[in-house]
């Protein structure tokens, strides 16, 4: 499979590692010092273009792609108000694409467990629920994509009416403390407490290898392929 990557930080760095492992090839690097390079003409050597880049420029770059049509796996986050508008695009090119907050496999089953005890506990007023998120400095959105995703999963049951930055005397808000510090890539936790006692699931990465792993395995996954995916079809959830 030949790849484009739009996004050349520590993560399209880990995927390309992925990828060449897998014996794919990288046909394009676009990077903040070669923008210009991101063009028809380089775009169309690829099968599959995975775009892990920054919030303000993700739209424009799977614009391009669907544009392009070229395959796209999308993995930034902090763009999530302009997704109807890609995935409107995508239907109407009759493209390829897949958006995901969090590649990991153990993330992806995080949330299905977090889905099932939200469930369980829409009903139960005497609990509170809080997300704790933790990432490395450098992360540009916050609270994490991931967080917004448990959130949106708890908001579905019923237990809150929307997520908040800020802690609030609402019942209804779901809280979400975001926290940056060192390198670390990323720690998800979901509280639910009471005066008598607290149910928490957590889950950490140890690194970035498996976001990237699980980007790969997306692009493998949309290639050829016609329509709007998510890991769920990826992991087949």
């Amino acid at each position: 499979m030949k790849i484009a990557l739009i996004g050349y930080g520590k993560m399209g760095k880990a995927i390309e590692q992925i990828a060449i492992q897998q014996g794919h090839e990288i046909v394009l690097k676009i990077g903040s010092s070669n923008l210009s390079e991101l063009n028809s003409g380089n775009i169309e050597k690829a099968d599959v273009a995975i775009e892990f880049s920054k919030p303000e420029v993700a739209f424009e770059n799977v614009v391009f792609c669907l544009n392009n049509d070229t395959p796209v796996v999308c993995g930034t986050t902090g763009w999530i108000e302009k997704l109807p508008e890609a995935e409107k695009l995508c239907i109407v090119k009759n493209g390829s694409f897949l958006y995901a907050s969090n590649f990991s496999i153990g993330v992806n089953i995080f949330f299905e467990i977090n889905k099932r005890l939200a469930k369980l506990m829409s009903d139960r007023k005497e609990y509170n629920v809080e997300i704790e998120e933790t990432h490395h400095i450098h992360k540009k959105d916050a609270p994490s994509g991931t967080a917004i995703s448990l959130a949106r999963e708890i908001i579905e049951e019923g237990k809150k009416k929307k997520w908040v930055k800020v802690q609030s005397n609402s019942a209804e808000d779901l809280f979400i403390k975001s926290i940056r510090t060192g390198e670390v890539p990323g720690t998800h936790v979901v509280t639910y407490s009471s005066e008598n006692d607290a149910i928490e699931i957590k889950h950490t990465a140890h690194n970035r290898m498996g976001f990237a792993a699980g980007a790969v395995a997306s692009a493998q996954f949309i290639k050829n392929k016609t329509g709007i995916f998510t890991m769920k079809d990826v992991l087949g959830l």
